[in-house]
């Protein structure tokens, strides 16, 4: 929870959005980013007018969507919520995706909205009925973690307090505060005075002591025991603890790439060798993974459709640690395939692998060793993963002169751009295949895919994590599919205006391909061409120039980048811009995966 301090601290609140703003404040909400809306026209003059040093600050976007998004991206690098605001039922509407992609990547945002008086007698014709609903936060319910509608400004500060502990209490999700016109624009007769003091966060959850137990016992029993990973690396403590773990027990480890878990180059990173290293495991330790069945088993076509076929040995033991299921809903199905396993543990992993890694260190004092031979194991391993890096170089160098340009060659080539930079991937694409190119160590240097699946997601959440490190001396990368791009291009027009150094690539395969792929699948079942697969998929006739298209947005852009040997340099060029403290886009023409 933020630093308790007293509310009713000078300059004193005279109207209801006052306090609004008083709690952004307490809790220390750097950012708000809004698309203005008379039904918050209070909240938005106490942003600007109220304490005298328009903070928090107002990110201006040019759709809601994209600040709802924006402030998704902030959380994903910052680890903590900014706001968004949002007017009434269109915005919310309008912002419903965003906060879908928030609550299926289980990070906070503090949406809030404004409505029309909810007293009919004070509507004005039409547009207050019209933008008015009974209750506002139905529309969201399902995939927040709470909403709320406070009746008078009284009630806002226990509800403000109540819904950032619930957005930043382990499994995290975005929360939805509507404030009534008539709440925000009371005059207020005398002080509202409220204490944080007495509301401190609360404390992660922990392991059961028969957890820790069984845990060890099995790991040192296992002779090849394997981890897999995917949203441990949310938090610095379970990232390092992580890469402990694995290095003491020589396991590898397979990343879900939900969030970056894992340095990349370390020879137990075995991930995308899954198939390989699956059927070798007797133990398997599953570590927020909230897809298990995508993670054990391979896809295989049958008849057009792709059906799971299980790697893992009947004999294999699965420990499952994670918080996910705190969180399932009636509505949305994103709690995956019901999870099997032999142990579930209900624990932070931020707090259960410390605790873990210190216990095994203990036992392998107290034993001399721990049990199994981890040299051997470790050079096992390590023959998959130079099998792995081989196989990289090779489709390297065979498609380095490919027109369009390889996705291979793109990948090391920005890794050759940003190699003396303090870089971090914001996004990125939807198979994660760049990470293996990317020499990425640190804790939160590639903030990994979204999990929502919402097109859209990917500029505006970049800017938001590139404003997260503004001015730290960090160099913020957005790899953008250019049909995402599409969804919230106008995004660029808030990179610009507020000044936020963030590279966009552009891999511009001019296609929605996904769909392509499944297109060729229906059309080989049904023996209907094949061909006609590209038909209302393309992004061609015209295809878009999105450098020109970031130049109208003031944004320096270059491309389409069509010859490979034309890329490093526009690369450099592009970094030295975003260097000066400003966005650059580069448009390449690229193949299709």
């Amino acid at each position: 929870m933020a630093k308790a301090q007293k509310i009713s601290e000078k300059p004193r609140a005279e109207w209801g959005s006052d306090v609004i703003v008083d709690l952004l404040k307490a809790f220390e909400i750097e950012y708000v980013a809004i698309n203005p809306g008379a039904t918050f026209r209070g909240l938005h003059d106490s942003l600007v007018n109220y304490g005298g040093n328009h903070a928090p600050e107002i990110v201006l976007c040019t759709h809601e969507e994209i600040a709802v998004a924006l402030a998704h991206g902030y959380a994903r690098a910052k680890g903590k919520p900014m706001g968004a605001v949002v007017h009434n039922v269109v915005g919310l509407q309008h912002a419903s995706m965003a906060i879908y992609n928030a609550w299926a990547d289980r990070l906070p945002v503090i949406v809030m909205g404004g409505t029309g008086p909810m007293d009919t007698a004070n509507r004005r014709p039409w547009i207050d009925w019209v933008h008015t609903a009974l209750v506002q936060g139905n529309l969201v319910r399902d995939f927040v973690k709470w909403d709320d509608q406070p009746g008078s400004v009284e009630a806002v500060p226990e509800s403000f307090v109540r819904a950032y502990r619930l957005a930043t209490t382990e499994p995290m999700g975005p929360v939805y505060i509507c404030y009534d016109g008539e709440v925000q624009e009371k005059k207020l007769d005398g002080e509202i005075a409220y204490s944080l003091d007495r509301y401190p966060a609360p404390l992660p959850l922990q392991a059961p002591e028969e957890g820790f137990e069984k845990t060890i016992r099995w790991l040192l029993e296992a002779k090849r025991p394997v981890i897999l990973a995917d949203s441990v690396g949310r938090k610095e403590a379970g990232f390092n603890a992580l890469g402990e773990l694995a290095e003491l027990l020589a396991a590898p480890v397979l990343d879900q790439l939900w969030r970056f878990n894992f340095p990349v180059h370390n020879p137990l990173n075995l991930s995308g060798m899954h198939a390989k290293v699956i059927p070798q495991a007797d133990l398997v330790l599953a570590l927020d993974v909230s897809d298990l069945e995508g993670a054990v088993t391979q896809r295989t076509q049958e008849k057009g459709r792709r059906r799971p076929v299980e790697l893992l040995s009947p004999s294999t033991k699965i420990i499952n640690v994670g918080l996910d299921d705190l969180l399932v809903r009636a509505w949305s199905t994103d709690f995956n395939k019901l999870r099997q396993a032999d142990l579930m543990i209900m624990a932070d992993t931020a707090v259960f692998l410390p605790e873990l890694v210190r216990r095994l260190k203990a036992e392998k004092e107290r034993l001399g060793k721990l049990s199994g031979d981890t040299q051997s194991r470790r050079a096992q391993w390590a023959k998959l993963y130079e099998e792995k890096v081989a196989a990289r170089e090779k489709e390297t160098k065979t498609k380095w002169d490919e027109k369009p340009i390889a996705m291979s060659r793109l990948y090391v080539e920005l890794a050759e751009a940003l190699k003396n930079e303090d870089w971090v991937l914001t996004n990125g694409s939807s198979q994660g295949k760049e990470n293996s190119y990317l020499p990425a160590m640190k804790f939160n240097q590639i903030l990994g895919k979204y999990k929502g699946g919402g097109l859209g997601y990917g500029l505006p959440a970049s800017l938001g994590a590139a404003l997260a490190h503004k001015g730290s001396g960090k160099f913020c990368v957005d790899l953008q599919p250019d049909g995402c791009l599409l969804f919230t291009v106008s995004s660029l027009w808030t990179a610009v205006h507020h000044k936020i150094p963030l590279l966009i690539v552009v891999c511009s395969n001019r296609s929605y391909y996904n769909d392509e792929e499944h297109q060729e699948r229906v059309a080989e079942v049904r023996g209907r061409p094949v061909e006609n697969k590209t038909i209302g998929i393309r992004i061609e006739e015209p295809e878009v120039d999105f450098g020109a298209m970031a130049r109208t947005y003031g944004c320096w852009g270059a491309g389409p980048i069509t010859e490979p040997k034309d890329l490093i340099k526009t690369l450099r060029e592009a970094v030295k811009v975003v260097k000066e403290g400003k966005p650059a886009l580069v448009d390449v023409v690229c193949q299709m995966r």
